[in-house]
């Protein structure tokens, strides 16, 4: 892709994150080189990342080239989906209203619990032996 008015921005979502490239096209979406549904496999997913195109009504008007690496495909897909929404802001401010309002500006911010000293998991103890 050409440098020139290209928006860039970071979604994380998990332990993920994710390298988001838009500028105006044709409404191509690729990330680490292979096509959205290829990638990522589950429509509910390509469903999940396009959602910030449908409702700021831009579904064929970027051109997106993402890239994305940690974590597992569905913290990718979110990943993706904060880091286009981030970059339809900077593109366009009035879209800021619509898209805060629907919950696509916040960072989801639940991640694994650690494991703790002395228990199997982070919660599950190891079976109780009085005697």
């Amino acid at each position: 892709m050409e440098k020139t008015n290209q928006i860039a921005a970071v979604g994380r979502r998990k332990e993920a994150v994710a390298r988001v490239y838009i500028q105006t096209g044709t409404g191509k979406t690729s990330v680490n080189g292979k096509d959205l549904v290829e990638y990522l496999g589950r429509e509910v997913l390509v469903m999940q990342v396009r959602e910030p195109l449908e409702i700021t009504e831009s579904l064929g008007k970027y051109d997106i080239q993402a890239t994305v690496n940690g974590g597992g495909v569905a913290g990718q897909a979110g990943a993706l989906r904060l880091g286009i929404a981030r970059a339809l802001v900077r593109i366009d401010d009035r879209l800021h209203g619509a898209l805060r309002s629907k919950g696509l500006l916040t960072r989801d911010p639940r991640m694994k619990e650690r494991k703790k000293y002395g228990l199997a998991g982070r919660r599950k103890r190891f079976q109780f032996s009085k005697r």
